[in-house]
């Protein structure tokens, strides 16, 4: 496409599904200039003008490109996260182990945990892991070839190659190996980058602060802001005050009625902000040019004041904020948190475990307690 048609993609690699990118902007293209969607970028600048090339740049920077890859990036997470949800109670999984031949039917985890406990060979937690069979033809694939899973040297016969697995201890995948990245449900959730970085990153500036001193720390009051307007709050309950007076938004009484858990929570705010931001109605679907008018038309019609059926907002893509860093995700809390008198009697009491009623009383805290009294008496 650049040499015979002059046109760039940006982040070409984000886009997550190429195929159907490919063919919507072909359509819009057919329909409109070019020019309408792309920056021309020209170079030889200085050149004669037949020398000069014009070079088109498609990206997200085009609003109307944005909403295609959040489009195809939110279908293709739903498509993935099907697909893992089957293998997950999928009781037909049947596959030999790669290192001992032995056989395992019934659920994925099955032969994964096997692996790791036998042969110290741990790909990951299952429930981490999507289109399995693949994974594992790829890995056998590549043992079959004699290949080393870690280093990827060849070697001349199966024995050395167990043999050099064992000893240099590469009973494990090449994490820089791009290959596998389909195979981990993390790189589906955050694109470009691998499950490697996603899952360091959290870790690397705790690491890189571990000699800080922090005692002459001071918390600041967090500011969150509310879902119609700017207005913002230093605790939740003035802000849900705010929204029930400003805009008719009772959120207390919406998590209450509709008993929403801390999951649904974060995706009816997710959902909420992006519709917000989109200048939609999250009721009617109503576009409209400026924030404005959007929240004028929802108080007056009531739209504000009650949600949409909960299939449109109870989504796994709302799982991901609209906003980065926003505070009032981090408020929120679990309805199972206010539990009243009534039905605290209904939880159930999860007795210690007396299979070893021996060792439980020479480790009981209570005998080492009446241990030191005898002790002290004794000294009277």
């Amino acid at each position: 496409m650049i040499i015979e048609h002059k046109l760039v993609i940006a982040d070409v690699k984000l886009v997550a599904d190429f195929r159907r990118y490919i063919l919507y902007w072909r359509r819009r293209f057919a329909e409109q200039p070019i020019t309408d969607f792309c920056s021309v970028i020209r170079t030889n600048s200085e050149a004669p003008l037949e020398e000069q090339d014009n070079y088109f740049l498609l990206c997200d920077v085009l609003p109307e490109d944005r909403l295609l890859r959040e489009q195809l990036q939110q279908k293709r997470l739903r498509e993935i996260l099907e697909q893992q949800q089957r293998e997950r109670y999928d009781t037909s999984f049947h596959s030999m182990c790669m290192f001992c031949d032995q056989e395992f039917t019934g659920n994925r985890s099955v032969l994964l945990n096997h692996m790791a406990r036998e042969h110290a060979f741990n790909i990951g937690l299952p429930d981490n892991i999507v289109n399995c069979y693949e994974f594992l033809a790829v890995l056998q694939e590549k043992l079959d070839n004699l290949q080393c899973l870690y280093c990827e040297k060849v070697f001349r016969d199966k024995n050395t190659l167990k043999d050099h697995m064992r000893k240099k201890q590469h009973r494990r995948i090449n994490a820089k190996n791009k290959e596998y990245d389909k195979f981990y449900i993390i790189n589906y959730l955050e694109f470009g980058k691998s499950w490697e970085e996603v899952q360091s990153e959290d870790d690397r500036e705790l690491l890189c602060n571990t000699e800080e001193d922090w005692s002459d720390w001071e918390e600041h009051p967090v500011c969150a802001v509310c879902l119609f307007c700017e207005q913002q709050a230093d605790t939740t309950e003035k802000l849900y005050l705010h929204m029930q007076k400003s805009h008719g938004f009772d959120f207390p009484k919406i998590k209450s009625e509709h008993g929403l858990n801390f999951y649904q929570q974060v995706k009816l705010v997710n959902f909420i902000r992006r519709e917000i931001h989109h200048c939609r109605c999250y009721n009617c679907q109503e576009k409209f040019q400026s924030k404005e008018g959007l929240i004028s038309h929802m108080e007056e019609t009531k739209h504000v004041t009650f949600l949409p059926p909960r299939s449109t907002w109870d989504q796994p893509q709302y799982y991901f904020p609209t906003y980065e860093n926003d505070t009032l995700l981090c408020t929120l809390s679990d309805s199972e948190d206010l539990i009243t008198e009534d039905q605290s009697e209904d939880i159930p009491v999860v007795s210690e475990d007396i299979s070893n009623l021996k060792a439980l009383k020479q480790s009981s805290v209570l005998n080492q307690l009446l241990y030191e009294e005898n002790k002290s008496q004794e000294k009277f």
